[in-house]
């Protein structure tokens, strides 16, 4: 059985699964040109993205969300559960990775922020994580801003790690977070609704 952290609500956000009538207003912004500026994928075809977001209520490992304010989807975000590396015998499912992808119309308010701390609420507080992981561009100083005010440490610098079609290749920075530190910080008005 799925059990889902969602919905949780911040401030005036509430943040769920999403449902067949929020997928056009993800694959509006989510192929928007100014979104993709900063995304390893530039595209996403709409029928896999319609499939990807329905299967998310199924699957054991995936709890992405989207972000509604006012009725309206003005983001999305992710949260993949992974195998943290190490030996065998590793305990498994004990790692998230997060991503988000605010729709441009709304940038600039706070909504990134808001939505990578649920993200970690989430992994953390709903489904008992024990480390959160995250990567950018190193040349999209928002989102560096984002995971920083989230509460995560960046940890690595990846020299010219991914490839950009208009600008070649670009250096990554990786963020992290674990579950004793996120504790620590217990961030206030996030509440499950």
């Amino acid at each position: 059985m799925h059990t889902t952290p969602w919905p949780i609500r911040l401030d005036d956000l509430l943040f769920r699964e999403a449902v067949e009538q929020d997928l056009d207003a993800l694959l509006s912004f989510r192929n928007d040109p100014d979104v993709n500026r900063f995304m390893v994928r530039t595209h996403v075809e709409p029928e896999e993205l319609r499939r990807d977001w329905l299967a998310v209520p199924e699957s054991p490992t995936e709890f992405s969300c989207v972000v509604e304010r006012a009725g309206r989807v003005v983001a999305m975000g992710f949260l993949d559960v992974v195998d943290g590396p190490g030996q065998d015998g590793a305990p498994t499912g004990t790692d998230g990775l997060i991503g988000y992808i605010v729709d441009p119309r709304y940038t600039g308010q706070g909504i990134g922020r808001a939505t990578a701390r649920v993200l970690l609420q989430a992994a953390f507080d709903g489904l008992g994580l024990r480390r959160v992981t995250a990567a950018a561009y190193a040349d999209n100083p928002a989102s560096v801003r984002i995971l920083e005010s989230a509460g995560m440490r960046r940890e690595r610098l990846s020299r010219q790690a991914l490839w950009h079609d208009e600008l070649g290749w670009l250096d990554e920075v990786g963020y992290a977070i674990l579950a004793d530190e996120w504790a620590a910080r217990a961030p206030a008005g996030a509440r499950s609704s």
